[in-house]
């Protein structure tokens, strides 16, 4: 009668040393081809961070450089430092090419329309998730569908709006415009938001005898701090780099934006060729966005990863 082969055991029944120095050989063989690729794509991974940090990095690093140096630097060393730090540029910048102005008119406005946006989409997403009335759904989806219409199409047809409310060529006129074009996406990242908080803590301050209104500013607004941080983030960069909209809206030479302000300057260097200025003016703009991200980026990702720690 025909068996299959067992393994030789010791005098307890357990495996012999042959067979017992089998099993570590194994695993050790398939140790190294896991290790392997894991290394490989690690190296990878690595690897395409650290290009595309030089691809962001690079152009933000010449442009502050160049914008220490004389127009003739720029062009017979384009990318060697600057010999002394020259602030002629920024000077010119700041004062002749009015970029002071637009800079105060930029301020004005992402700060009104970042704190109205804030304000009226929080109170809405607050609602939308919070309370089941008829409508719910559809308003939440009209809100949704607002992100996927074309300014371009809004365009002639706000102007006339602006234009019969007296509103074209004002800083508040230009706040309304862009809490609006901006509540879409609040409305839809905050109620997300709000509904992974926890309803326990909004439920008991109801029972102690608080309002709607008091739960919502002083209970629930602030555990909402990380998606009002991350969300207003990016509405700060949206407006801040705005073009389109003021350049219809707002064609006062004396209430321009930074937008507008740098693409003039471009366009009355002519053949002058102030590209020491230029570089200034674009780093004053660029400067306080690169100063928002630097200091919120914390809670700009704790805000971007809370939905999925529910």
């Amino acid at each position: 009668m025909k068996t299959t082969d067992t393994p030789e055991s010791g005098p307890s029944g357990t495996p012999s040393d042959a067979e017992a120095a089998k099993v570590p050989a194994q695993r050790a063989g398939t140790a190294p081809a896991k290790s392997s690729e894991g290394h490989v794509l690690n190296v990878f991974s690595h690897g395409m961070l650290i290009l595309w940090a030089i691809m962001v990095v690079l152009p933000l690093f010449w442009a502050v450089m160049s914008s220490f140096k004389t127009d003739s630097d720029i062009f017979n060393t384009p990318w060697s430092l600057p010999s002394s730090l020259n602030f002629d540029s920024w000077g010119r910048a700041w004062s002749q090419a009015h970029m002071s102005e637009y800079f105060l008119n930029t301020i004005l406005v992402v700060g009104g329309s970042l704190v109205g946006t804030l304000v009226l989409g929080s109170m809405a997403a607050y609602v939308l998730a919070r309370f089941e009335f008829p409508g719910n759904r559809f308003i939440y989806f009209l809100f949704v569908g607002g992100m996927s219409f074309p300014i371009m199409l809004a365009l002639v047809p706000l102007f006339y709006v602006m234009d019969n409310m007296g509103l074209l060529n004002t800083i508040h006129g230009l706040i309304a415009v862009y809490i609006a074009y901006s509540l879409p996406f609040t409305v839809f990242f905050l109620t997300s938001f709000f509904r992974t908080l926890p309803t326990s803590v909004a439920e008991a301050s109801i029972i102690d005898g608080a309002s709607h209104t008091r739960t919502f500013f002083q209970v629930m607004l602030p555990m909402a701090k990380p998606g009002l941080i991350s969300v207003g983030i990016f509405n700060f960069l949206g407006q801040w780099n705005q073009y389109m909209l003021p350049t219809v809206l707002n064609t006062d030479p004396e209430k321009r934006v930074l937008a507008q302000g740098l693409v003039e300057l471009a366009a009355s260097q002519g053949y002058k060729g102030d590209y020491s200025g230029l570089f200034a003016g674009l780093v004053i703009a660029m400067l306080p966005v690169l100063a928002a991200y630097i200091i919120f980026q914390r809670q700009v990702v704790s805000g971007l990863t809370a939905g999925a720690l529910k």
